[in-house]
């Protein structure tokens, strides 16, 4: 890929960086709001329900469930970077041809191929 394009790449996977980045600290606000109130009592001055510590509860798991798919998210951000830094940017990991940039627009941290992923798809059925 010549190197204006791997430019154009690495700029789209360093803005979704920098959105991951972003969801992630409001994430771990979330959790930690809520291990606070857990840790330390809510000093609203309402009444702390039972079914207010089960949503709490609930809330706090999504929001850890979440921040662990951005964190993947982002090292594979991270490793797609890495990948251009090494001239290895799409190249598919499987016939080692080149990655359609179509594909790669989409989603722009693949390390595998349409013809691939299909034909794994089919393999896993």
């Amino acid at each position: 890929m010549d190197p204006k394009r791997l430019e154009h790449f690495r700029k789209i996977l360093l803005d979704k960086r920098t959105e991951v980045l972003e969801r992630i600290e409001k994430l771990r606000e979330v959790a930690l709001e809520s291990n606070y109130k857990d840790s330390y009592g809510d000093h609203s001055g309402y009444a702390f329900h039972m079914a207010d510590q089960g949503t709490d509860a609930m809330e706090r798991e999504k929001a850890f469930l979440f921040l662990s798919r951005e964190e993947k998210f982002l090292q594979q951000i991270n490793q797609a970077l890495q990948r251009i830094d090494l001239k290895e940017y799409g190249i598919c990991r499987v016939c080692e041809q080149e990655i359609d940039e179509k594909r790669l627009e989409i989603v722009p941290t693949t390390r595998i191929c349409v013809p691939c992923k299909t034909a794994e798809s089919r393999r896993k059925q």
